[in-house]
């Protein structure tokens, strides 16, 4: 081999080389990620079922998707999941992140302690929220107890007290995640603003609001962003405390679970739950660029 033909060969070993430490994860990437993406692009405009191939029907999907009322009632559900969810999200963790922030003997405990229903899995508390909330479960039975309630509060069926105690759910099990991240803007957050305020006779909550909020504001939009696409994409929480079902008649069923009980089966049409992910896709992608234009204009003021 001549001198040329080996620092080709070398050249073009150190070109190759950052590509194949690379190629576990492209193939992790296209294998479960872009192909399943490509394909069910696809499918959303195809009358295609589990049981046979499918043909091109173009938007024929979305236009029985715009008659079809069980997708408003999922997409009414969904919204308001939305709506009931992020600003407890954004909110309350701030506040509990305030509260554990401060350097007292004992604290680890009640960090630990907030941050374990995150590590916990979602069936698990599903179904301790399940009993707990049954008509004979603990909060029933404390009610009567107390003789707030002369008979058992529907919170497991009635449409709309089941769509709150799913919120209430999600809220209790994301308050230890998003206080961790608030946790770590609050470090960077100098002290030197808080003595300042104070020497000027800012109260607490005068310096919560004209120092600490716009402090981590950028924070607090993250959390709205990734709070949001997330309950937006809810499933565990309602399909577990319905029990199945959606809740009565199917009343508090979400996008993802219309996306699953219309593609579920050996009757499932793979075409229409294709088309409605790709809606789900479109909504929560929209989400996340509404937030990140809303981050964008609070750093240009």
């Amino acid at each position: 081999m001549t001198a040329r033909a080996s620092r080709r060969t070398v050249r073009w070993h150190g070109r190759a080389t950052p590509w194949l430490f690379l190629l576990p994860g492209l193939v992790v990437v296209v294998g479960f990620s872009l192909y399943p993406f490509v394909n069910t692009l696809i499918l959303a405009f195809t009358d295609a079922r589990v049981l046979g191939g499918g043909t091109f029907t173009g938007g024929e999907n979305f236009t029985r998707m715009v008659d079809d009322p069980q997708f408003w009632t999922a997409l009414r559900n969904s919204s308001l999941y939305v709506i009931g969810v992020v600003p407890p999200l954004v909110l309350l963790p701030l506040l509990l992140a305030l509260l554990v922030q401060r350097q007292i003997p004992g604290i680890a405990f009640f960090r630990t302690a907030f941050y374990t229903p995150v590590v916990a899995s979602m069936v698990v508390v599903g179904l301790i929220w399940t009993w707990m909330l049954d008509s004979r479960g603990l909060v029933n039975s404390v009610l009567e107890q107390l003789g707030l309630v002369t008979e058992p509060v529907p919170f497991l069926t009635d449409e709309w007290l089941l769509l709150i105690s799913a919120m209430l759910v999600t809220v209790w099990k994301g308050l230890g995640y998003y206080m961790i991240v608030y946790l770590a803007a609050l470090a960077n957050v100098s002290r030197d603003l808080h003595e300042a305020a104070e020497m000027d006779g800012a109260g607490a909550f005068r310096r919560f609001v004209s120092v600490t909020v716009p402090a981590v504001r950028s924070t607090m939009v993250l959390v709205a962003a990734l709070s949001a696409v997330a309950a937006f994409r809810v499933f565990s929480e309602v399909y577990i405390l319905s029990g199945t079902s959606g809740g009565p008649g199917g009343a508090d069923t979400t996008l993802v679970m219309l996306i699953r009980q219309v593609g579920i089966g050996l009757s499932g049409e793979l075409g229409y739950s294709s088309a409605l992910s790709l809606v789900l896709f479109i909504l929560t992608l929209g989400l996340l660029l509404a937030t990140m234009r809303l981050n964008r204009a609070e750093d240009t003021e």
